[in-house]
């Protein structure tokens, strides 16, 4: 199977599944417009974290990688109206396109954009006890996932949902032996979230038209 087809097939399961929707291609627009990279969530990888966040029940969001808020829009709609989600993002002129999206789409309520290196911000959320989040999204720098993950517990409960993208990186997590720090990064995620008694988890390879990679999806198990 080639990427072409890769593509053709998610194009299709967008049709039947997302449809056309046109706040969510307004806020791809502005973002391409601003010079950000093309690498938020596909739209099926997107109603997938609205899935998974409806299922959860979640009241309570925290996302750790905002970029243009793409992801963000998906999960703020799968909160109720008093729910709660709060995105990092390092690069404040990504905060900003991400706060006009929020703004477009009448989700800006919900939403809570804080600029910052994402642990430190964690660290600032645990002093201000903020309490605990039903489900984290990690879509930030890969080197830095095991630590996120270890920040994320800080901020959960048992029955969080911990979900974590861009884990098998074309295959590259089977490198062993890389000195390439995101695939460090990433075989160490994997590893802690397999370890963690804390933690049930798994992870999915996933083709589409951002290429090959997968995800990893956790429970905080009851102590």
């Amino acid at each position: 199977m080639s990427r072409e087809t890769w593509a053709a097939v998610d194009a299709h399961l967008v049709e039947l599944f997302v449809h056309h929707d046109a706040a969510l291609e307004q806020a791809l627009a502005r973002s391409a417009d601003a010079g950000l990279p093309p690498i938020q969530v596909s739209p099926t990888q997107g109603k997938l974290l609205w899935l998974l966040a409806r299922a959860a029940g979640a009241r309570r969001i925290l996302e750790i990688g905002t970029l243009g808020g793409y992801s963000t829009i998906w999960l703020a709609r799968a909160l109720p109206a008093d729910g709660r989600l709060i995105t990092l993002e390092i690069e404040p002129d990504r905060a900003e396109v991400a706060r006009r999206n929020l703004a477009s789409t009448g989700l800006d309520h919900l939403v809570e954009v804080r600029v910052g290196a994402a642990l430190s911000t964690m660290a600032r959320l645990v002093a201000e006890e903020v309490g605990s989040f039903d489900m984290v999204f990690v879509d930030a720098d890969k080197r830095r996932l095991p630590d996120y993950v270890a920040a994320s517990l800080e901020l959960s409960r048992p029955g969080t949902m911990i979900v974590v993208d861009n884990v098998v990186r074309e295959g590259q997590v089977l490198d062993a032996a890389s000195a390439d720090a995101d695939v460090v990064g990433v075989r160490r995620c994997l590893e802690v979230l397999a370890a963690d008694p804390r933690l049930d988890a798994t992870a999915l390879q996933t083709v589409g038209a951002k290429g090959y990679d997968g995800f990893a999806v956790a429970l905080v198990a009851a102590s």
